[in-house]
């Protein structure tokens, strides 16, 4: 098998899995939450998303990383974390949905933007990530799913707070 084809494979098999994962355990927890208190923990995992900046540091990734792959993805990650960030501190605000759906929609089309560049636009090979091959074989197929699970939950009918 080509390196392409096992990173394909191990793509999709993360996307599997992290599916199953998000339907069994996190959707069953948060879905009768109120929007505020069913994104938190979602919105707590996408602060990691600084760990997108490693595309930029030499010798984690290898010397043959394409500029117009690891640069977008790195700095596309960094103001997904600031999104996340801003949308966590508005809490119950008015303006957080919207804050929320901006993350959403950036975290998403970031990603997606992400596969876009590595496969088509710079058309990296799977051996230049190096140690960073992490990153869009686990971890950004579990940020994908969650990207999924907000919009699902920005889309339903809302739900009363208990707070109220």
């Amino acid at each position: 098998m080509t390196p392409l084809l096992l990173f394909g494979i191990s793509v999709a098999l993360s996307f599997l899995a992290w599916a199953a994962v998000c339907r069994s355990f996190l959707w069953p927890r948060i879905r009768s939450l109120p929007l505020h208190e069913a994104v938190r923990p979602i919105l707590l995992l996408h602060l990691f998303r600084f760990v997108g900046a490693a595309f930029l540091i030499p010798g984690v990734v290898g010397p043959g990383l394409s500029l117009a792959f690891a640069a977008p993805a790195a700095y596309g990650d960094l103001v997904a974390v600031g999104l996340a960030w801003l949308a966590l501190a508005l809490g119950r605000h008015p303006a957080a949905r919207v804050a929320l759906w901006v993350f959403n929609v950036w975290g998403t089309l970031d990603l997606l933007f992400a596969f876009y560049q590595g496969l088509v636009g710079a058309g990296i090979q799977p051996s230049s990530l190096g140690a960073a091959f992490f990153i869009p074989t686990v971890w950004v197929p579990l940020l994908l799913c969650t990207h999924v699970i907000v919009f699902v939950l920005l889309l339903r009918a809302p739900q009363p707070d208990r707070a109220a």
